[in-house]
């Protein structure tokens, strides 16, 4: 699903040039559930905006199911992101003056989905999360664990190809993170490929894969155990 070749993303002002991104190539299977780890400034979230189509990099090539995109403009990557991306973030980033559920029916609007279907998707989607009986409530009047939850309801109301998760349980405490890594979880089962940035090295064990960067590269890789027994008995 996603390819990445060369890839180079650097800041620069007057005084200096900071290298975000120096040569990173990695990739990403549909269906899999990656974890991406490493010190703070090491290049992470840079990564998770350019896979989430929201900055460009200078340099390399970023394919995106077979179609290199790293050249796209705002409208095709606007497109392209709003049918195919979901977003999870450690922050929820949900808006306040709107109810659990016009937070997420927010993506099916842009999109243009009638009004009877965007009511039929968002209450399956919030069913689904356990979160129906809170769908009239502000995000402000929920806990943590619940505003994760509508925020990953909005994530996948879209049945989006691609989850994007940026320290997801960063705000929550070990019984709410863990479930919202079981949610996580559940979806990947279902098919949806995750690619998620974190800290937690619990966190990370939720995953199939671990790459660990370092000043903008790659420096290791490690398939767990549990999933390489998984896809050798799949041969």
């Amino acid at each position: 699903m996603i390819k990445i070749i060369d890839l180079e993303k650097y800041y620069a002002t007057e005084e200096v040039r900071t290298v975000a991104l120096n040569k990173l190539s990695f990739h990403v299977n549909e269906g899999e559930f990656v974890a991406i780890m490493g010190p703070s400034g090491c290049g992470k979230s840079t990564l998770l905006n350019i896979l989430g189509l929201l900055d460009d990099p200078d340099g390399g090539s970023f394919i995106f199911n077979g179609t290199e995109v790293s050249g796209y403009n705002e409208r095709k990557r606007s497109q392209l992101r709003k049918h195919n991306i979901g977003f999870v973030f450690q922050s929820f980033n949900l808006i306040d003056e709107l109810t659990v559920f016009e937070n997420v029916e927010l993506p099916l609007i842009y999109t243009n989905v009638k009004t009877s279907e965007r009511k039929k998707r968002v209450d399956e989607v919030l069913e689904k999360m356990q979160i129906m009986h809170r769908r009239n409530h502000f995000p402000q009047q929920l806990s943590g664990g619940q505003q994760q939850r509508v925020a990953v309801a909005r994530a996948v109301i879209n049945n989006p190809k691609l989850i994007l998760a940026d320290e997801p349980t960063g705000n929550l405490d070990s019984s709410n993170g863990n479930e919202v890594m079981d949610l996580l979880t559940e979806l990947n089962a279902a098919g949806t490929t995750i690619v998620m940035v974190t800290h937690s090295e619990h966190d990370a064990k939720y995953s199939h894969r671990i790459i660990r960067m370092l000043d903008g590269q790659k420096v290791t890789e490690n398939v767990l155990s549990e999933y390489k027994a998984k896809a050798t008995a799949a041969v």
